[in-house]
């Protein structure tokens, strides 16, 4: 399996260059979230190491770059990102490479960490997850490892926020709205007044797993809730066409590519 993949038509960030810093064959996280698009996780962990040497991630990278047109490199993948103890080291070693932005798709569950906030702090842009307004339904919904909870999520977005300064642009939450949570839109509208992100995106699952996606009138009715931040959702994004490197690679993080 390679550790970059791509460039892939990214909703929220463009054409998007993959990096996959855990690169598992089994789907390793520290979620076993209900709509998740790679199935149930297979190794369920919080604890960080190093899975991929960081000099083989940069080797693929030089190979790739060349040959592709990105917007944005972004970490993401088969696994969680920040469980990738040389995250940082990861992100250092590119920024000599390429003068593309670097992005990370985080679940938020290791936030609150003095050494994966640091890491993070490496990067231009941190998306990162919240799901659910309450405990109960985060447990429902993401179905966290041991140890983490909805109120060390929350805490881990607000310590990062504080770290990173308030720097226009560098927080991102992403908000995946399914049935179970629909009629929670106001709860996460307060959520987000609390967290004052720079942006929110409003997603719900359109590749294929075991929930279904709610509809675009839902979808618009959701984000009529959100004021304040500036506020995308999944159906009005548009998407940038890409020449795909390796299609394969892609299908592994990404089962069926959303086209609509």
């Amino acid at each position: 399996m390679k550790t970059v993949y791509g460039p892939v038509p990214s909703w929220g960030l463009g054409r998007s260059l993959g990096v996959d810093p855990v690169c598992a064959e089994r789907k390793t996280c520290s979620f076993d979230c209900i709509y998740c698009q790679l199935g149930k996780t297979k190794v369920m962990t919080s604890e960080r190491k190093e899975f991929v040497k960081t000099d083989r991630i940069l080797s693929d990278l030089k190979e790739i770059l060349p040959r592709v047109e990105a917007d944005i490199i972004t970490f993401s993948g088969t696994a969680e990102p920040t469980l990738a103890k040389n995250l940082g080291e990861i992100a250092d070693g590119i920024r000599p490479l390429t003068d593309l932005p670097l992005a990370i798709l985080t679940n938020s569950s290791l936030m609150g960490r003095r050494d994966v906030i640091e890491d993070l702090l490496k990067f231009d842009v941190v998306v990162a997850k919240l799901d659910a307004p309450n405990s109960e339904l985060f447990e429902k919904i993401n179905r966290p490892a041991p140890g983490i909870t909805f109120d060390s999520v929350v805490k881990g977005i607000k310590a990062f926020n504080k770290a990173s300064g308030r720097r226009l642009g560098r927080l991102a939450l992403q908000m995946m709205f399914i049935e179970a949570i629909k009629s929670y839109a106001a709860e996460m509208a307060d959520l987000v007044r609390e967290l004052k992100p720079d942006e929110v995106q409003i997603n719900t699952p359109l590749r294929p797993c075991a929930v279904k996606p709610l509809s675009r009138v839902e979808i618009a009715w959701i984000a009529a809730h959100f004021k304040g931040p500036k506020v995308i959702s999944v159906y009005d994004a548009k998407r940038q066409t890409v020449d795909v490197d390796d299609i394969d690679e892609v299908h592994k993080r990404r089962p069926v590519l959303y086209s609509g």
